[in-house]
């Protein structure tokens, strides 16, 4: 059985994980959307943002990642741990990296005190349903995601482009 190490993400790796969310990306046909940079990954890890990162390693070399958030149930009245991307390289599946990244993230959502474990999966990619079923996740397939993102999201905050292409938002009402 190969050594897994899972270690939080450091800077130093900002370019390693870019070169997976590529490969993921390419994987999922969406190579072309990725327009994140390694100062935006360096920034991710040096935790200016709410998400933080895992990397793996099988006998010492770098097999994947994990970038993941905390949200927020009104249900449950508790914080949940969501998975943003999880990605193996394909010469290290199959030897339990995927699921020790997992079983990582739910140890971390038990510590935290988050009452659920959420993801998303593309609908066409089966490996990944079998494998989520077997660990005992399930779809919830009463839930339809949406999205606003580029020219719609600005259109519809109302918002003028900004530097670099990025939305400003509309100056808010000051409350003191």
């Amino acid at each position: 059985m190969p050594a897994i190490d899972i270690r939080p993400a450091v800077v130093e790796d900002a370019g390693l994980i870019l070169r997976f969310i590529t490969e993921l990306a390419e994987y999922e046909r969406a190579a072309h959307e990725v327009v994140a940079t390694e100062p935006d990954i360096r920034a991710l890890i040096a935790g200016a943002g709410p998400s933080r990162a895992l990397v793996c390693s099988v006998d010492g070399v770098e097999a994947g990642f994990a970038v993941y958030f905390f949200n927020y149930s009104t249900w449950q009245g508790r914080k949940g741990l969501y998975l943003e991307d999880l990605y193996v390289s394909p010469a290290h599946r199959g030897v339990g990296a995927g699921r020790a990244l997992l079983q990582q993230l739910a140890r971390i959502a038990l510590a935290q005190g988050c009452g659920r474990f959420e993801w998303s999966v593309l609908d066409w990619n089966e490996p990944a349903h079998r494998f989520y079923a077997s660990i005992g996740a399930w779809p919830m397939k009463e839930w339809v995601r949406y999205r606003l993102a580029g020219p719609a999201l600005v259109e519809f905050a109302g918002a003028a482009p900004g530097p670099q292409g990025r939305s400003t938002p509309p100056e808010m009402p000051n409350d003191s």
